[in-house]
């Protein structure tokens, strides 16, 4: 059944929701859609509260990891956690109250995945530890996964043989489409049906949903496989479209 998964994303120490496409080096080129006033432990216990199980924390650039550590202080073992893990430092933030850690730009080189440090990152915390981020953009060829940010797009490619090869490393994806994400114009629905007919382990889809009737959409496009994060359209970040109580009350449906 498809599910309503909750984000933090944090940016510069706070809570932020970013056009994710605008994410480079150059902060004059962000785009910004949200700046919260409350901490990311106030996100954690309000996910907490209203059992939203398996929200991804995702620390977007250096200087997050203490609003980071004060979601997870706020619900150990209730979070995901990405953004700039290693197998150097994936342990700690698992001692620290991750449930899981999301990997993405250190399992490729010069563009390329690399299978033997998919290996590495896999035995560093266990596959049940690991979600692998596959967050693309879409090509006249397909979606290929983006890296640093996004802002590297590689030449390895979302397909049915991926997800089926990188499933025994990790127990989850998580997978944005970064050419729409935070711009709340509408999901990508031939990725969705992609993910549905291929991910053989639970996926999460993250990138321009902005209706509650998109967790409908999603669930039949993916044959209920697919679960669905709302961030910029959401009115718990500032947005107008969707409302974070029609999304607990989704999920308390579902159960």
């Amino acid at each position: 059944m498809t599910l309503f998964r909750p984000c933090i994303d944090i940016h510069g120490g706070s809570v932020k929701q970013i056009v994710g496409s605008s994410l480079s080096s150059c902060e004059t080129a962000l785009k910004t859609n949200y700046v919260s006033h409350r901490d990311a432990g106030y996100y954690a216990r309000l996910y907490r509260k209203d059992n939203l199980l398996g929200g991804h924390v995702i620390m977007l650039g250096a200087g997050n990891e203490a609003a980071a550590q004060s979601a997870l202080a706020a619900w150990p073992d209730g979070l995901h956690l990405g953004g700039g893990i290693t197998p150097a430092n994936a342990a700690q933030w698992i001692k620290k109250g991750a449930q899981k850690v999301i990997v993405t730009s250190w399992l490729f080189f010069e563009k390329k995945l690399d299978m033997k440090k998919v290996e590495i990152m896999s035995q560093s915390v266990g596959p049940e530890r690991l979600v692998i981020d596959l967050s693309c953009r879409r090509t006249d060829s397909g979606w290929f996964v983006a890296t640093d940010r996004w802002q590297t797009t590689t030449e390895t490619q979302v397909t049915a043989t991926l997800l089926n090869e990188l499933s025994g490393y990790c127990s989850e994806y998580l997978i944005h489409a970064a050419d729409v994400e935070g711009k709340c114009e509408g999901i990508d629905p031939d990725l969705v049906r992609l993910l549905g007919d291929a991910c053989p382990i639970p996926c999460t889809y993250a990138g321009g949903a902005r209706d509650i009737s998109d967790l409908d959409t999603v669930q039949t496009l993916s044959d209920s496989r697919v679960d669905l994060t709302f961030g910029s359209a959401l009115d718990l970040f500032g947005g107008h479209l969707v409302k974070y109580d029609d999304c607990v009350k989704w999920n308390a449906q579902k159960r």
